[in-house]
C-alpha cells in the first residue's frame, strides 16, 4: 500500500530518531486514516483499535507500511498484537523506542 506520508516538516525522517514525537505519529495516523480534522484533539491516552472505527483490519496495515516508511523501522507481525495500537501513546512509545 501506498500513502502520501513520506516527510516530515524538515524532510523525510529528519533529525535523530529518538526525535520521533506524538505529534509526528499523530499527524501519520491522521492522514492515513483521513481524520486530520480530529487528530489534533488527541493525546497519549487517546483510544485507538477498538475505539476509532476508521482502524479497521486495512488501515491497520496502511498504517503500519506508512509507519515503517516515514520513520525507517520495521514492524513484525507479531507486534501488532499485545496493546501496541491500545492508545496514541503505545503506538508512539513503539515508533519512538524503534526508531533509535
Amino acid at each position: 500500500m501506498s500513502s502520501d506520508v513520506t516527510q516530515g516538516p524538515a524532510g523525510p525522517s529528519s533529525g535523530t530518531a529518538g526525535d520521533v514525537t506524538l505529534a509526528d505519529v499523530l499527524e501519520v495516523l491522521g492522514k492515513v486514516l483521513g481524520i486530520e480534522d480530529r487528530v489534533g484533539a488527541f493525546d497519549a491516552g487517546t483510544p485507538l483499535f477498538g475505539d476509532l472505527p476508521e482502524l479497521d483490519s486495512l488501515a491497520v496495515l496502511e498504517l503500519v507500511t506508512t509507519l515503517e516508511d516515514r520513520f525507517a523501522i520495521t514492524v513484525d507481525d507479531d507486534e501488532l498484537t499485545g496493546g501496541l495500537l491500545e492508545t496514541a501513546g503505545t503506538l508512539h512509545a513503539f515508533v519512538r523506542d524503534r526508531a533509535r
